[in-house]
């Protein structure tokens, strides 16, 4: 089969390689037939996240059909039509009980180089490292399914692929960055980072009853897609964000912010982006982590700052003063997207959110390098790609 590898740093190929197999009584095989390159994609290709190794099928956002599965999986049948979640979870663990399915205590078989740099492991989760399981990525022509009675939800013929495909991740991961702001009537939220996940984070906050959102990008096409989803917006690079933040909201801050950036964050102040991208270049610190102390510092006091951009490892000048003098609560985390299939479904059935709004650009699977590309570098108003196979 076809599928998009990571070859080294900045490169990438699409190669024929060997199709996936039954390797697991609960394992399936599905037929991919609508993929997306995810802003976390860009940590693996740019040599950001540890582990990745030559010939890695990258992608972890991927719905398609199911063409095979293992005797152990008795609620898929070949044909059902799916859309699989980026974390592999077991679904009898003691988190997958507590619906903390992206810390899935049985489904990374390399936990062990996880808990060296983290203390615990995650998850497995689809093409992102050999320290999260070394499992192939969805961005292929088909794909093996661990635990495949849990994870993936059927969906009906009613919905297109593009409406339903980012129950996957991103869709879920904008929600659960809501939902952990614990919205009341009348808040305010504040979302760095304007891409996709940001753009869900602001329109699940709308529907979890947000009173104001503000989104806060440098990008003005990305801050006009935050727009048609209600939000107010900043321009990083013309204004100063902390004092917009306070005139905006009386002085006090919004109640709740959410950074949906994550480790390679812009700075718009040289000298501090230059400390951050030397010792991040260096490896001295693995992120570049301005927007989460920018969220940390906006936040009101006893507020929330909900972390859902990813972060690989350490972080520098990390401002613990505020948070421990502020009463701030901060929540982060890995999307425990299982938790939010169903109801997401729903949501998107009946009429609530269609999630293809995110989408900018299709192509086929064969041009993946060049959609990253677009991506990485946001080249032709690039927002969210959707491949093909």
């Amino acid at each position: 089969m076809k599928a998009n590898v990571w070859m080294g740093r900045n490169r990438l190929e699409v190669q024929e390689v060997p199709d996936p197999q039954i390797l697991n009584a609960r394992d399936a095989i599905v037929r991919v037939t609508s993929t997306a390159i995810c802003g976390s994609d860009l940590h693996l290709v740019d040599g950001y996240i540890p582990t990745v190794k030559k010939g890695d099928i990258l992608g972890h956002e991927f719905m398609g059909e199911v063409v095979e599965v293992g005797p152990g999986v008795r609620n898929l049948r070949a044909g059902d039509r799916v859309v699989v979640p980026f974390p592999i979870a077991c679904g009898a663990c003691f988190a997958c009980e507590d619906g903390l399915y992206s810390v899935c205590e049985n489904s990374n078989p390399n936990a062990g180089m996880a808990e060296k740099l983290m203390g615990h492991a995650p998850a497995g989760i689809f093409g992102y490292s050999h320290m999260l399981g070394g499992f192939p990525g969805g961005q292929a022509e088909y794909a093996r399914v661990p635990f495949a009675d849990v994870g993936p939800i059927k969906v009906e013929d009613d919905l297109t692929d593009e409406q339903v495909l980012f129950l996957s991740d991103i869709f879920p991961t904008g929600f659960m960055g809501a939902e952990m702001c614990d919205i009341k009537p009348g808040q305010t939220i504040a979302v760095w980072g304007a891409g996709p996940v940001g753009q869900f984070a602001a329109a699940s906050a709308f529907l979890l009853g947000a009173d104001r959102v503000i989104v806060i990008d440098r990008f003005p096409y990305r801050l006009q897609r935050a727009q048609r989803t209600g939000a107010e917006v900043l321009n990083y690079e013309e204004v100063n964000v902390l004092e917009a933040l306070r005139d905006m909201t009386g002085g006090r801050g919004p109640d709740a912010c959410i950074d949906a950036v994550g480790m390679e964050a812009h700075h718009p102040t040289p000298a501090m982006y230059a400390y951050d991208r030397t010792k991040q270049a260096a490896r001295m610190e693995t992120e570049r982590p301005y927007v989460l102390r920018e969220a940390i510092l906006a936040c009101r006091n006893g507020g929330v700052v909900s972390v859902i951009g990813v972060y690989g490892g350490f972080v520098d000048k990390f401002p613990m003063g505020t948070v421990m003098n502020r009463s701030l609560t901060i929540r982060s985390g890995q999307c425990h997207v299982q938790r939010y299939t169903g109801p997401l479904l729903e949501r998107i059935r009946a009429g609530e959110i269609d999630p293809s709004f995110v989408i900018s650009h299709r192509m086929p699977l064969s041009e993946a390098p060049r959609g990253f590309e677009l991506f990485k570098h946001k080249q032709d108003e690039c927002n969210k790609v959707v491949l093909t196979p």
